[in-house]
């Protein structure tokens, strides 16, 4: 049975202290087109949000549910932020910097600054807030949960856009990462403008 993210980390830092606490998480690193998404949480106090005992890492949950918990999500959380890095910047930058710029920009976009951030797998040295980095955050921590769902939802409602632009790929399906189907597309189309040019499925096709 898969064990549900807790609000252990989150009821650490409040005894210490600290107010308002960010879950950061990023989907799309993996992908071989369309953008990397980040987005950070601050959740409010449980017992008034039910729901939460829902969510689970956004890899572990059907896309209806995801789309159920975005929206509860969205309409309970304390504070949202989404940050978006294109796969232009991605291919400029590599993948690390990129990631960590999405998140940093999910951050920025948060309608309060937080208190500390709890960061799925990473820091982020740009920012000078307390935080940690935790392995298997997405699984874990809650709040690192609830963002992890709010970036796939709306990494996901993007790539079915892009497929409407880039059709023939099956970005809609696949979300642009590589699956079989995706694979044989790219031999047979070549890559399309959304395409990450530094990935190697895509850099093997010039």
């Amino acid at each position: 049975m898969i064990q549900p993210p807790t609000l252990i980390e989150e009821e650490k830092l409040k005894a210490e202290g600290y107010r308002l606490i960010a879950g950061i998480d990023e989907v799309g690193r993996g992908a071989l087109a369309g953008p990397i998404a980040a987005a950070a949480v601050i959740l409010p106090r449980p017992a008034e949000t039910p729901w939460l005992s829902l969510v689970r890492d956004s890899k572990q949950l059907t896309a209806a549910r995801r789309r159920f918990l975005s929206q509860r999500i969205r309409e309970g959380a304390l504070g949202i932020g989404i940050g978006l890095v294109s796969h232009r910047t991605i291919d400029e930058q590599g993948i690390i910097m990129a990631t960590r710029l999405a998140m940093r920009l999910a951050v920025e976009q948060l309608p309060q600054q937080p208190d500390f951030l709890l960061i799925d797998q990473m820091k982020l040295p740009s920012l000078s807030l307390p935080q940690r980095g935790i392995i298997g955050g997405d699984r874990l921590c809650l709040s690192i949960a609830c963002a992890s769902i709010i970036a796939k939802v709306m990494r996901d409602k993007l790539m079915v856009q892009l497929d409407s632009l880039c059709p023939g790929y099956g970005l809609a399906r696949h979300k642009g990462y590589g699956t079989r189907e995706h694979l044989t597309c790219l031999r047979r189309s070549g890559a399309s403008p959304v395409h990450r040019q530094s990935f190697a499925p895509v850099k093997k096709l010039g």
